[in-house]
């Protein structure tokens, strides 16, 4: 016991963090993750003074990062859904790892984020959130159709699609979930979600965000308000909401349900913000199940109209010159993936084909390896403190 003691303490001195992790019989677990440096930090945020004097500090981001010792230059920015918290981002649902592990054992930076009303970001003044006002986070079948697990109509019981890579299993049912995460306050707008993270991205420096579902418009616009340079690639798993440019028409899509093709409704920009999103390469990347006819259900009408206004999406940033790309996975032979494929059983394969992609960009590069967040420098206390006499 003395010797295993000593080892650990001897780890931490040497200032390098060891960890083995391993999930089921995955002969790759067994290659340990070596860290430089790990920890969490808010970002963002309002300070806000009550009539009483007391402040109330709200509205920040929280981020989890993981600094492997040999980092690639590029660090990744993982930002999870509605409902969800990063959580999506640690483990599978079975208890396997998630990109959590699986990007920083090939050597990458990753930032794991919990946006503002959320999670352990939920600090607020806003009235509470309404949680029946979503379909998909309304009702826990609203989140089984969401996710593509199968179908689960009104009044009935859920099914599961066949071949689907949801680990499926009942202590993984059980576990998917509980992940599910409340909003505590109303969400803020797009533009202020998308300037909170730009404050994250001053911490990181330049980095590739990864968005998914929820997230995804505000991937965009997280574009719109960084500064020049920040964003090295956004890479959307199923984005819910697009943005077009206001020379845009958006395409009439028929749909069964009302309130999932109002919801898919683009959001109109002017121009010149829109060609933002010219200057780094984008991929969207949709899953397995994804229905071929409108249907009455909200979450499967919903990802049917989502991927054909992403493919209008990208044939508008491709024409300003723009570098946008969209893929189905089952037409790479990738199948069964659902609403949420970095968390599937395959989710190796995956990140193997995220992993190509950066390659493929050259945004791979490990001679100015990533060293961790910046150091935030204020020039005054947020609070009202006096010297002591």
């Amino acid at each position: 016991m003395k010797l295993r003691l000593k080892k650990i303490l001897f780890l931490f001195c040497a200032g390098t963090c060891l960890i083995s992790l391993y999930a089921g019989n995955n002969a790759s677990d067994s290659k340990p993750i070596v860290l430089k440096t790990m920890g969490s930090l808010f970002f963002g945020g309002t300070v806000t003074t009550l009539p009483n004097g007391e402040t109330f500090h709200g509205d920040h981001g929280y981020a989890q990062y993981f600094i492997p010792e040999k980092a690639r230059n590029c660090p990744l920015i993982l930002w999870h859904g509605m409902g969800q918290s990063g959580r999506s981002f640690e483990s599978r649902p079975d208890g396997g790892e998630g990109f959590m592990a699986l990007l920083p054992r090939n050597n990458w930076a990753v930032y794991i984020v919990d946006q503002p009303r959320r999670g352990r970001a939920g600090r607020t003044m806003s009235p509470p959130y309404d949680s029946q006002a979503v379909s998909t986070t309304a009702r826990e079948s609203g989140v089984w159709n969401a996710f593509r697990n199968g179908i689960w109509p009104a009044g009935g019981k859920p099914t599961l699609f066949r071949g689907v890579q949801v680990p499926s299993d009942p202590a993984s049912i059980e576990q998917f979930f509980r992940q599910q995460t409340p909003a505590t306050g109303e969400e803020q707008s797009r533009e202020s979600l998308g300037k909170t993270m730009s404050e994250l991205l001053k911490l990181t420096g330049p980095a590739v965000l990864i968005t998914h579902s929820a997230s995804g418009v505000l991937g965009w616009m997280t574009a719109l308000e960084a500064q020049p340079g920040s964003l090295k690639a956004i890479i959307a798993y199923e984005p819910g909401n697009t943005i077009l440019p206001e020379d845009e028409t958006p395409w009439t899509i028929p749909c069964k349900n009302r309130q999932a093709g109002e919801r898919m409704q683009p959001q109109m920009v002017p121009v010149g913000q829109f060609r933002k999103l010219t200057a780094f390469p984008i991929l969207i990347i949709y899953g397995d199940n994804i229905a071929g006819a409108p249907s009455e259900i909200f979450n499967v009408d919903l990802w049917r109209i989502s991927s054909i206004r992403a493919r209008q999406f990208v044939r508008a940033v491709n024409r300003h010159g723009g570098d946008a790309r969209i893929v189905f996975l089952p037409e790479l032979g990738i199948k069964g993936n659902t609403h949420a494929p970095f968390a599937d059983l395959n989710n190796r394969e995956i990140a193997a084909h995220l992993e190509k992609f950066l390659h493929e960009k050259k945004l791979d590069g490990q001679n100015h390896p990533h060293a961790g967040p910046r150091q935030k420098h204020l020039k005054q206390y947020t609070i009202p403190l006096e010297a002591t006499p």
